[in-house]
């Protein structure tokens, strides 16, 4: 069945995890806007968190949402030590339930009114749907939400095994740089890659061989998508397309989604939040009478859990600093939350604020913050990048130990103390982030990089380019869909 000159139709499929959840329902609601009609398709236990969560979700027309099983029993977590169970268990669900779902959705017959798909954005963690996909006559995307730099250094992990740089093997020296991430020579140390890689015992590693899989099959698919600016990732930008040539460096998307309701001068559709956390407002009021840059941000995002030992310690650093701090700890962040509950009894209202989660774009524009303590997590870096907001950043997984480095050494925006788990140092960094002429330097060295950042979003910009060539490209796509 040939439809000709169809009306665009996107299904998107994210990894069902905060991150990618919160690029991939920006883009949703971006080609919304934008006149496309689009399906956002999430598991069922996202789902049921969305709902139950987010207040403001998008009400746009031309934007659904649907569900389907994750594969796994509903007892165990869905956390970062399971990411590769879930990414499996996903894709292999996927395998089972999807073809119908799409086979229905393409069809002619339509009981809300949308027409069929004509077009898949699916994560790149879910290459089973690129397949799928192509195997019905739809054209499909890959999207990955992790900076391009991480992404480049994954595409790089079959030369990095062939030239024995991988695996680092006992009692290396994490200092050292690493040769063979072509634009990272001059910077990038061992202790800079992603933890999978500093674990891998051999070139056997499963991690290392999903991760390296994965980022490989986006080649597969009929273009590839990124949550970036050429003004921050130009490079790695570069290389990536020099393996996936129809690379569309779209980001970031929380701020072109802003730039670009202006430009379309659109007034029906509000700010929402993907959060699968209640957010805690009332920190904005708290926020309200701090004095203007005197407030450190902490948050360590929606994967990282610390041992009671690393919270004591950021605790005890933070209050030592003398600065008061709004700091986000979840529930689930530390084994026994009763230790949570024992430093916000011993907070006083003068030294800060403990939530279990926060509005976060909203608490970094606030003129109170003067720095962000952070995880490094790509949609976080961002976020404080376009608010001009400097950074401390302690790493966990994936992608943070590369955007740390990115922070400190190539944008200068902030101190990288990735592998730091003391109280002494966390006070010292605290204090050279928010006092004198070191705190005066980073915060201006974060507002070149904003505005930068922000001429790239707006109209006539790199990234407002990329996002119309997304656009057209889709929908010609979708006029020269072939179902099978």
């Amino acid at each position: 069945m040939a439809l000709k000159k169809s009306t665009p139709h996107v299904l998107i499929f994210p990894y069902p995890s905060q991150g990618p959840l919160n690029c991939m329902m920006k883009l949703a609601e971006l080609l919304a806007i934008a006149g496309l009609h689009v399906t956002l398709l999430n598991t069922e236990d996202t789902q049921r968190r969305l709902f139950l969560s987010s207040a403001s979700l998008p009400t746009i027309p031309l934007l659904r949402f649907k569900s389907i099983p994750d594969g796994l029993p509903d007892d165990p977590p869905r956390d970062a030590s399971l990411l590769i169970d879930v990414a499996k268990s996903l894709n292999m669900n996927s395998r089972l339930l999807l073809p119908n779902l799409l086979l229905t959705m393409t069809s002619e017959d339509s009981s809300d009114g949308f027409p069929p798909v004509t077009c898949v954005i699916a994560d790149g963690f879910l290459p089973s749907v690129v397949d799928l996909a192509e195997e019905i006559g739809l054209p499909c995307l890959s999207f990955r939400t992790p900076s391009a730099c991480s992404i480049w250094a994954c595409l790089c992990i079959p030369k990095l095994l062939q030239k024995g740089v991988l695996p680092f093997g006992e009692g290396v020296d994490f200092d050292e740089l690493v040769q063979g991430v072509p634009g990272m020579e001059g910077f990038l140390r061992r202790r800079d890659l992603p933890e999978f890689f500093r674990r891998a015992k051999n070139a056997d590693d499963p991690e290392l061989k999903f991760m390296a899989t994965v980022t490989a099959y986006s080649s597969k698919a009929r273009g590839f998508i990124l949550n970036t600016t050429e003004v921050l990732e130009s490079t790695a930008v570069h290389h990536i397309r020099s393996q996936i040539p129809v690379t569309y460096a779209v980001g970031p998307l929380h701020a072109i989604l802003e730039s670009y309701r202006s430009a379309c001068g659109t007034t029906d559709a509000s700010p929402h939040t993907s959060s699968l956390w209640q957010e805690d407002t009332a920190c904005l009021k708290w926020l309200d009478s701090q004095p203007d840059k005197s407030v450190v941000y902490v948050s360590f995002g929606s994967l990282t859990t610390l041992m009671q030992e690393e919270l004591h310690a950021f605790y005890s650093g933070l209050v030592n600093s003398g600065h008061k701090f709004l700091w986000v700890l979840r529930p689930d962040m530390v084994q026994g939350p009763e230790r949570i509950d024992e430093i916000k009894r011993s907070l006083s209202e003068e030294q800060g604020m403990i939530i279990s989660w926060a509005p976060q774009q909203k608490v970094l524009a606030h003129q109170a913050v003067g720095c962000f303590l952070t995880h490094s997590g790509w949609n976080s870096t961002l976020e404080s990048i376009i608010e001009g907001v400097p950074m401390l950043c302690w790493t966990f997984f994936l992608d943070q130990q590369i955007n740390s480095r990115f922070v400190s050494e190539i944008w200068q925006i902030g101190l990288d103390m990735k592998d730091i788990r003391n109280r002494e140092m966390v006070e010292k960094m605290v204090r050279q982030m928010m006092e004198g002429e070191s705190a005066a330097r980073f915060r201006q060295s974060a507002q070149n990089m904003a505005d930068k950042v922000k001429q790239s979003i707006a109209e006539g910009g790199s990234s407002f380019r990329e996002f119309h060539r997304l656009i057209e490209d889709i929908k010609s796509m979708s006029n020269s869909v072939v179902l099978n």
